[in-house]
């Protein structure tokens, strides 16, 4: 027998696959919709402090080798997925709860509202959206991210994760893991974000695809796989102590499988989740467990971290 079930932050996952905040989970409707396929856990989407239209349309397009988008952070306002999340928080699937206030003081807001809940479901704050406007990655001024992280554990004493935008120099990885290992309640860390600001040309028509940000998008999907692997395995060998969730290029068990190997514990899937709808979930746990079969593993912890080098 093979077990793809996984411990998260002390709770158990009947499989390791998630959706990524963004991709079908907007509504409740969206949100059950990925319960009822038997998802392994719900991430909801990354909520500011009141709802947002987000950017104007065309704002997410496919592409042959994955998408671009720039959403802008379309939501229903926190309170809404609080509600959502504080039914189901006794249910059979984990939740995470994504936020991504526009300012400090917002994400203080929100974290001090899930306190006063008593909900005890993790948070993902996402410092990571490349997408909003005027509003720059936090996760890339260490500086800001470290005082932003201060400030939250100042007042928020649960354990939460991190969001991450995409690192490319391994100085990077060493600086980033620095700030990050100075706080224990930073429990777990997705890798990665989309790519920011790459640049899809239609050449038939000579233009940009997307409407925002004269063009400039994230890029997720096929594109962005190997980025979000060493990102994984990366922060899985610079600090021990943290949980790593992988995203970024997966619509395969072989995939899912790949960021286990680079120390993932839980995955999530956003452009192929996209494109295919929750079925995907089941199709990949499918695939895993049969990966894990043909290799003679009887669970997906014997595979975690094992990456081997040259």
């Amino acid at each position: 027998m093979t077990a793809l079930t996984t411990s998260f932050l002390g709770r158990q996952h009947a499989t390791p696959l998630l959706n990524a905040s963004g991709v079908w989970c907007s509504t409740a409707t969206e949100l059950d919709a990925l319960v009822a396929a038997g998802a392994g856990g719900v991430v909801t989407k990354s909520c500011t402090l009141a709802p947002r239209a987000g950017n104007p349309e065309p704002r997410y397009v496919a592409t042959r080798l994955g998408s671009i988008n720039s959403m802008g952070l379309p939501n229903e306002g926190f309170a809404y997925y609080l509600d959502w999340a504080a039914a189901h928080a006794d249910g059979p699937t984990p939740i995470l709860l994504s936020v991504a206030g526009l300012t400090v003081a917002d994400n203080l807001a929100i974290l001090a509202a899930v306190r006063a809940a008593g909900l005890r479901v993790p948070v993902e704050l996402n410092l990571s959206c490349p997408n909003v406007p005027g509003k720059p990655q936090l996760a890339y001024d260490l500086d800001a991210l470290d005082a932003t992280l201060a400030a939250v554990t100042a007042e928020h004493d649960l354990p939460f994760g991190l969001k991450l935008p995409p690192y490319f120099d391994l100085v990077h990885f060493d600086e980033a893991a620095a700030v990050l290992n100075t706080y224990p309640l930073v429990a777990f860390l997705t890798c990665i974000n989309s790519i920011g600001n790459g640049l899809v040309i239609d050449v038939e028509t000579e233009s940009v695809v997307i409407r925002p940000k004269d063009g400039f998008g994230g890029i997720g999907g096929d594109y962005v796989l190997p980025t979000a692997l060493a990102n994984v395995n990366a922060f899985h060998r610079r600090c021990p102590d943290k949980q790593i969730v992988g995203c970024g290029g997966v619509s395969t068990g072989e995939h899912v499988f790949a960021h286990l190997l680079a120390g993932a514990s839980l995955v999530q899937v956003g452009t192929a989740l996209h494109r295919e709808g929750p079925g995907l979930l089941p199709r990949l746990a499918d695939e895993l467990a049969a990966l894990l079969r043909r290799k003679g593993y009887t669970t997906v912890d014997e595979v975690r971290g094992r990456l081997r080098t040259l």
